[in-house]
């Protein structure tokens, strides 16, 4: 797979009628290895590894009802009391991230309300911090590790 600006971690990869799956710890399961997939994969293991995330609280492919509709949050993590704490958009390494890509994890977040949304595609991970008293988000330098956001 590709190379991404994350530190390099092994994965279990199979192959399964004729196509490539990676097993994703959080569904324990094997899921299509697509290039967002890949750059999901790689993420969840440096928030785990490097930034102390637990496991059992980081939820991907998470649905959300919004306006009767059917959503899906690339990864959602949970503080220890199950309240939603940070959402994940990712998209494909050859994916440019825009102001579309901002405005679809925002949408999400009108409806689970964290205080943190990390946009990445493998290559470039962008990390804010929302300020919902002074209606203002602030990027922050690199992605805050559990016990930073956690209260």
């Amino acid at each position: 797979m590709l190379e991404l600006n994350l530190p390099k971690y092994s994965f279990k990869i199979k192959e399964s009628e004729g196509k490539k799956c990676i097993f994703d710890r959080c569904r324990r399961k094997f899921v299509a290895l697509t290039p967002e997939e890949w750059v999901r994969q790689n993420m969840v293991e440096f928030l785990i590894k490097e930034k102390e995330y637990t496991p059992s609280l980081i939820g991907n492919e998470v649905t959300v009802k919004m306006n009767n509709m059917q959503k899906r949050c690339d990864t959602v993590i949970y503080d220890r009391s199950g309240m939603p704490i940070l959402i994940i958009e990712y998209k494909a390494p050859h994916i440019e991230i825009t102001q579309k890509t901002f405005d679809q994890i925002a949408m999400y977040n009108f409806k689970l309300k964290v205080n943190y949304l990390i946009v990445s595609n493998g290559i470039n991970h962008y990390c804010c911090k929302i300020d919902y008293e002074n209606q203002k988000y602030h990027f922050l330098q690199e992605i805050p590790a559990r016990n930073e956001i956690e209260h």
